[in-house]
């Protein structure tokens, strides 16, 4: 069995002039590749040296095609066809009559919907060529691909955001916050309509994007929390490796600055004056001293000692877990002694 089987791929509306119809990339019976060629003739001459060798590859199809008229696939030839009408090509499988047709005189198929590539990538369809008046087979059945070539149709999309983030305060300059990742519904494996790089729209100066990974990193040393302690950032995806006419889509992103402990506690006054009498009973609570610290949560605990006085061993502190307050206590009685006369 021989066929000649040629197709055209068109971008957009262009019409490609008929001697730039090329024999698509045909595969051997034994299953080695073999090149396409720009000459329809030479692969005529190649189909006729290995006549009943050869089976069908794949034709390309654009999706989402705008034009009014049916999309023309590709020509079907069988080397039994002498152009005399004995011979009239059958097509079935997947899609057959619903979206592809074939011209049962000429082998013309064309596509009569509109396809979506992500809705489904390829149609596996089945070609024969019959006698046109008894319908018996004068080829044996063979197989071929339609295969829907991606456009640029589809925006990338963050689909685990928005994002929340935490890093820890006065980091240094570079640290990894988060890495977001966009993805794009179009076909990774031709042109750019899926390539996607990052870009940061707000958050400058405080934080920057790396273009390929999405990686978050701090762009500012030394943010202190006390100062201020939450940011919000908006990413940006776009296709077309960033190149003008790419899609786009965008994501939030909330990062918190974690506490660090780098602040001390300060009393609001550098002292402190109490009186107790003498007939205070041992232990009495005499005052009570709170110290703020600008730092929270663990960082923030206190924890009070006595490390100077002219009354060793009388008074004591301890915390006050609740309050955060230093409860300062009588250890010891207290002795005023008597002025002499």
């Amino acid at each position: 069995m021989s066929f000649l089987i040629c197709g055209a791929v068109w971008l957009l509306t262009v019409h490609l002039p008929r001697e730039n119809v090329s024999c698509w990339g045909l595969r051997s019976a034994d299953g080695s590749p073999e090149r396409p060629h720009s000459d329809p003739k030479r692969s005529w001459d190649a189909l006729q040296r290995q006549k009943r060798n050869w089976v069908w590859n794949q034709f390309f199809v654009l999706e989402e095609y705008t034009g009014t008229d049916p999309l023309y696939v590709g020509k079907l030839h069988s080397d039994v066809d002498k152009g005399d009408g004995n011979v009239k090509y059958v097509l079935t499988g997947d899609g057959a009559s619903s979206i592809f047709t074939i011209d049962e005189k000429t082998g013309d198929i064309h596509a009569t919907k509109r396809l979506d590539r992500e809705e489904q990538g390829y149609y596996t369809l089945r070609a024969q060529a019959v006698d046109s008046k008894t319908n018996a087979p004068v080829e044996a059945e063979s197989e071929f691909i339609v295969k829907v070539q991606d456009i640029n149709d589809n925006e990338p999309k963050f689909l685990n955001g928005p994002y929340t983030a935490g890093v820890p305060e006065m980091s240094p300059l570079g640290t990894m916050v988060v890495q977001v990742t966009a993805t794009d519904a179009d076909d990774p494996t031709y042109g750019n309509s899926a390539r996607v790089v990052y870009s940061i729209i707000h958050g400058h100066p405080y934080f920057s994007v790396e273009p390929k990974t999405g990686i978050i990193r701090t762009a500012l040393p030394n943010m202190d929390r006390e100062t201020r302690d939450q940011y919000v950032l908006i990413i940006q995806a776009k296709d077309m490796v960033g190149q003008m006419g790419g899609l786009s889509g965008s994501t939030s992103v909330t990062v918190t600055l974690t506490d660090v402990n780098d602040n001390p506690p300060r009393f609001s006054r550098k002292s402190y004056q109490y009186s107790v009498l003498e007939s205070v009973p041992v232990p009495s609570v005499v005052a009570k001293l709170k110290a703020t610290d600008a730092d929270i949560d663990s960082n923030a605990e206190m924890d009070y000692h006595i490390i100077d006085g002219d009354a060793p061993g009388v008074f004591n502190v301890t915390t006050d877990e609740e309050t955060q307050e230093g409860v300062i206590f009588l250890q010891r009685g207290v002795n005023v002694p008597v002025p002499t006369p």
